[in-house]
């Protein structure tokens, strides 16, 4: 089965940018679909973006044009790279994997432990 361990959290101020990676092992990122999600204390975790074996992919209504999902295979590392922040994009930041094309609903096998991003206004 697959490890997964975030980085790249951080704070930043509203406008800026920041990227998060996501570094997998035990298997190859080939193998699976992955995705990007995020929660704060109370709330449910939303998917924010997610990427299948080809390459698609498929992101939240209030971040698409802002953040982009890739995947380095040959670095079995995921990333995030979040542009135009807003306060409200302030959460814990988790990466998952699975082998099926889960999207960005919440039934993914694996998951990291999570990194937190705090924007100010």
């Amino acid at each position: 089965q697959v490890q997964l361990v975030e980085s790249g959290g951080g704070s930043v101020q509203a406008g800026g940018s920041l990227k998060l990676y996501c570094a997998a092992s035990g298997e190859t990122t080939s193998r699976y679909c992955m995705g990007w999600f995020r929660q704060t204390p109370g709330k449910e975790r939303e998917g924010v973006a997610a990427i299948d074996r080809t390459g698609s992919a498929t992101y939240r209504y209030s971040v698409e044009g802002r953040f982009t999902i890739s995947k380095d295979n040959a670095k079995n590392t995921l990333y995030l790279q979040m542009n135009s922040l807003k306060p409200e994009d302030t959460a814990m930041y988790y990466c998952a994997a699975d082998l099926l094309p889960i999207g960005l609903s919440r039934g993914y096998a694996y998951w990291g432990q999570g990194t937190q991003v705090t924007v100010s206004s």
